[in-house]
């Protein structure tokens, strides 16, 4: 049976609060298993890291996304290395690279996608600002060279990049869904056309929870067509730290992000039902 699987990544459970008080490793992945989560999103770039990371997990069932920003080929065979002997669910690949030309990416892609597949390890490369997946075009012209290229999709990006207009049109939809056709596994934050990161609980936003539920239903039902039979997708709730929150004049976040992410894991979960329920029933 397909399974939806909801990670916390860690660096969202990152205070920055003007108390200058920060959990500590272990209390943030006690949390994490106490609200009923199923892995964590960490970096994969550094030995000593991992390792401790791991020796925290043990016991608590947690899988976990590991993360790295490779600039060249080579750069992602320690990660590759650290998930050999550290297993994961998946390698969350942010191109850490801003090539204008199509045809520059191609040998990077080509490469990484060659070393994932000699080490048996998924490798899915993420849509991020700032890295070659930055421009919402450009990486669907990446797709029309690479049609099978798989895909972490953070949504959030390329709404707040492309800053659609609000409703959005379908043409616009009908890009997004071409991305969401290759996505493998999701990070979830909801953002607005100005902002990246908004509160969800904040009843004024609900247009755009709702866009986003929109989308997140599409993508889940796409990948349960094409997805094995016993195949789990991972979704990442990602409310990152300040200044991804929105703050108040005090320097803090304006909600609890840690509440909000217990919501939206609550609603994604909620999503999956119903959407498991459609396809058993038709």
């Amino acid at each position: 049976m397909q399974t939806l699987l909801v990670f916390q990544s860690l660096w969202a459970m990152e205070r920055r609060h003007t108390d200058g008080h920060e959990r500590s490793l272990a209390e943030n992945i006690a949390m994490i298993a106490r609200a009923g989560f199923d892995g964590v999103s960490a970096h994969y770039t550094n030995r000593a890291d991992v390792t401790r990371l791991n020796e925290t997990l043990g016991g608590t069932g947690l899988k976990i996304e590991g993360v790295c920003f490779p600039r060249s080929i080579d750069d992602l065979r320690l990660p590759l290395e650290l998930a050999a002997e550290f297993p994961v669910s998946h390698i969350n690949l942010q191109p850490d690279i801003r090539p204008r030309r199509i045809e520059d990416c191609l040998p990077l892609l080509d490469g990484w996608m060659r070393l994932a597949e000699e080490a048996g390890i998924p490798v899915y490369i993420e849509t991020h600002r700032d890295r070659m997946t930055t421009d919402l075009y450009f990486t669907l012209d990446l797709l029309d060279r690479r049609p099978d290229l798989p895909l972490l999709a953070d949504l959030s990006h390329f709404l707040v990049g492309r800053e659609f207009a609000f409703p959005v049109s379908q043409e616009n939809h009908a890009l997004i869904r071409r991305i969401l056709d290759n996505a493998q596994a999701f990070h979830g934050r909801i953002a607005s056309r100005e902002q990246v990161q908004i509160e969800i609980s904040f009843p004024h936003h609900r247009p755009w929870v709702d866009l986003f539920r929109a989308w997140w239903d599409y993508g889940f039902r796409d990948w349960r067509s094409r997805a094995a039979e016993d195949a789990a997708l991972v979704f990442t709730c990602e409310l990152g730290p300040k200044p991804y929150a929105i703050t108040g004049r005090d320097g803090n976040d304006t909600t609890d992000r840690w509440e909000e992410a217990l919501q939206l894991r609550r609603m994604v979960l909620d999503l999956w039902a119903a959407g498991a329920a459609i396809a058993r029933d038709g």
